[in-house]
């Protein structure tokens, strides 16, 4: 059974880091490209990153550009997102997804196969 699991969110101050990790089981992970998103409250899933299945295509999000990094150890198959100088505007609930299809990787919501229940990240004073 295909699962991903998220792991590593909680509360933090502005201005602190925290890294989530996305374990993937039942699937061969460097077949897949892997999304991280998030979603707020009453507001749209987007995608915060993402990392093609060779790791050499990365793409994240103007908002969190130089403060998020995307990585892949296939041979652990996790996938992780290290969040650095959070705000309290990264507060969501983050997903992460593989897509099979995608030759990078996509924004798309659709375009990913298999997600995980999601970890809460709350930054707040």
């Amino acid at each position: 059974q295909s699962q991903l699991v998220e792991s590593g969110g909680g509360l933090v101050q502005p201005g602190g880091s925290l890294r989530l990790s996305c374990a993937v089981s039942g699937l061969s992970l460097d077949s897949y490209a892997i999304g991280w998103f998030r979603q707020a409250p009453g507001k749209e899933r987007e995608r915060v990153s993402c990392i093609s299945r060779s790791g050499v295509s990365t793409a994240y999000a103007d908002s969190v550009k130089g403060r998020f990094t995307i990585s892949r150890d296939n041979a652990k198959s996790t996938v992780y997102l290290q969040m650095n100088s959070l705000k309290p505007e990264d507060t969501a609930v983050y997903y992460c997804a593989a897509d099979r299809r995608s030759s990078g990787c996509s924004s798309n919501v659709a375009a990913y196969d298999y997600w995980g229940q999601g970890t809460q990240v709350t930054v707040s004073s």
